[in-house]
């Protein structure tokens, strides 16, 4: 959830009933086992002086030609790629290809599509996506494109649910469908069954009558600690509105069943079957992955269709300096025998623009708010000294412009410019004025940007929250590109409840325009079809430790590949999210098509 301040709390409320099977997952590798074996195994080895040898010549197992072959490292489309033992052998030359093929060697004719490193999503909440597609009810914009759509769909559910039992419904967004839901139409469907929805965004819900009962929640209840409260008329009384996550934890930890090892490994299994299908070979969960889980990710990431990527959140400092001792700080630290990586540590600056609770120096339009700031600058300091003294890169939720001003004054006194610890990123980035892009190129700093903002809402930014002028700047991706800051492109789902399409987000930089009335915001900071790929490649990787790994086609990188049926390069921008997705490759094997 660009959006998704509680999705941690949220997260562990979802998941905190799969400790008995998660017991069968942690014996492959966890915690501080994984840390000591590396160190225990380089220390006992006993010393082998190998004769030396002429390793034999490397045979493709798969030689791809006959198509646009797009390296991202600048350079013009090559003629051939050999792939073998999940690495690539060669990238260039159609002879450079054919001297490594061998009697198995499969010649893969591409027919005239177009083949690229695999795509990236460097932010992409992966577990949480996996879950809420499993377990809410989704009543979102593109199912029910209304909010009287979206009460139907409520009703629908209602009439087949048992008396007294929760529903919960997920992915409603206020904005797209109509307005926000009251009590009064959620008791309008069930008065006998307790009602939850939460909100796209992720810092909303409603609820109806007996949910609020079930909750605890009276009219007498007030602010609670961290931020949470409820909406009221003007009377006084509740209205069914829900602020933040200790609010929706009143409700979530109650209607939202929870579920074990079995099922929570089916969800992602689903949802990683989708992100391959979509042209992803690599996802980056940032923050809402917990030390406990890794085993089972670990175990599972050896068949799923995908690498997975992810980091922790500031709150579990102690608990990663195990999976710190894994690696260098400027690398993504590989958890053994398994196609899973650790990198950076996030926290979150602020709230959400849509809930008008992201940080803005300046009001939101026609209005005295502001926002809020997560946390003090002292707070934030401290936040970004535990991560860098843990081993760890940044990565900082920032969507309003004070925000953004708080992470990078942190970023600066905690780390200071161009770090040997890794890149640090600005996550979202969506209300960077061009004074913090500056500083953020002196800093060494990187940005991801979610550019749905645009495609969904850069019509309400515009006329509900910011005003033309600012609205023009938002998710400022091509400015940060003309002043050579690193960008990326990210769907940070479940934020938008879309379709995964990376090829959506590339369309969105390139043309700027919104879904909504067609309107095209800030023309002059478009991205080139080429920035745009690079920021689901080689500037994605990069952003994820994966580098030396991931995101260019050159000899000894891993033989991840998305093939397309059409070329972006010689596509209409505004046709980009339409091209389909041929087929994916994870080391050199076929994940999808």
């Amino acid at each position: 959830m660009c959006n998704w301040c509680a999705r941690s709390r949220i997260a562990e409320a979802l998941t905190a009933g799969i400790t008995p099977g998660r017991r069968r997952f942690m014996a492959a590798a966890a915690g501080a086992a994984l840390a000591a074996q590396a160190p225990a195994a380089a220390q006992t080895a006993p010393a082998q002086t190998a004769p030396a040898q002429t390793a034999p010549a490397p045979r493709a197992e798969a030689i791809f030609r006959n198509g646009r072959i797009h390296p991202m490292t600048g350079a013009p489309p090559l003629e051939a790629l050999a792939i073998g033992g999940g690495r690539i052998l060669a990238a260039g030359t159609a002879a450079e290809a054919a001297a490594l093929a061998g009697p198995g060697t499969r010649m893969v004719d591409l027919g005239g599509r177009a083949l690229f490193p695999g795509f990236i999503d460097p932010h992409n909440h992966t577990v949480l996506s996996s879950l809420f597609d499993a377990l809410l009810v989704n009543i979102g914009f593109f199912r029910c494109r209304t909010k009287a759509d979206a009460l139907a769909a409520m009703r629908a559910t209602a009439a087949r649910a048992a008396p007294g039992a929760w529903m919960a419904f997920g992915f409603y967004d206020n904005l797209l469908q109509g307005g926000d839901l009251s009590m009064a139409e959620l008791d309008a469907i069930s008065t006998t069954s307790p009602i939850f929805v939460l909100y796209v965004n992720g810092h909303v819900g409603a609820g109806n009558n007996l949910a609020f009962q079930r909750a605890g929640v009276t009219r007498e209840t007030g602010p609670l600690p961290g931020g949470g409260f409820f909406g009221r008329g003007a009377d006084g009384a509740l209205n069914g509105l829900i602020y933040n996550e200790p609010a929706l934890l009143r409700f979530a930890g109650q209607a939202v069943p929870r579920p074990d090892a079995a099922a929570m490994t089916r969800a992602i299994e689903a949802y990683a079957h989708k992100a391959a299908a979509a042209g992803l070979t690599a996802l980056h969960e940032p923050g809402t992955v917990k030390p406990e889980w890794i085993g089972m990710l670990a175990q599972l990431s050896n068949r799923l269709p995908i690498r997975l990527s992810a980091s922790f959140s500031t709150d579990m400092i102690e608990a990663s300096k195990p999976f710190a001792a894994l690696g260098p700080a400027h690398r993504a630290r590989h958890v053994p025998d398994s196609r899973l990586s650790l990198y950076g540590m996030k926290y979150w600056g602020d709230g959400s623009n849509q809930a008008e609770t992201a940080a803005q120096t300046r009001p939101y339009l026609n209005s005295t708010a502001r926002g809020t700031l997560g946390y003090s600058q002292a707070q934030a300091v401290a936040l970004c000294t535990a991560a860098k003294e843990a081993g760890w890169s940044i990565l900082i939720h920032s969507q309003g412009d004070a925000a953004i001003d708080q992470a990078l004054d942190a970023i600066a006194t905690a780390y200071g410019a161009n770090p040997p610890t890794g890149v640090n990123r600005i996550e979202h980035a969506t209300m960077a004025r061009p004074d913090q892009i500056a500083r953020m190129k002196r800093l060494g700093i990187e940005a991801s940007f979610m550019t749905d903002f645009i495609h969904l809402y850069g019509a309400d930014y515009r006329d509900k929250l910011f005003g033309a002028e600012r609205a023009a700047f938002m998710c400022p991706v091509g400015a940060a590109a003309r002043a050579g800051v690193g960008h990326s492109l990210h769907t940070d789902n479940p934020a938008a409840g879309m379709p995964l399409n990376p090829l959506r987000l590339v369309q969105t930089a390139v043309t700027r325009r919104c879904m909504v009335d067609g309107s095209v915001l800030g023309p002059d900071i478009t991205l080139s079809v080429d920035e745009a790929l690079r920021g689901i490649t080689i500037n994605a990787a990069r952003q994820m430790g994966l580098g030396e790994m991931l995101g260019t086609l050159a000899p000894g990188k891993a033989a991840d590949l998305t093939i397309l049926q059409g070329d972006p390069y010689a596509t209409d921008p505004a046709k980009l999210a339409e091209i389909q997705v041929s087929e994916t490759w994870v080391a050199g094997e076929k994940a999808f098509g």
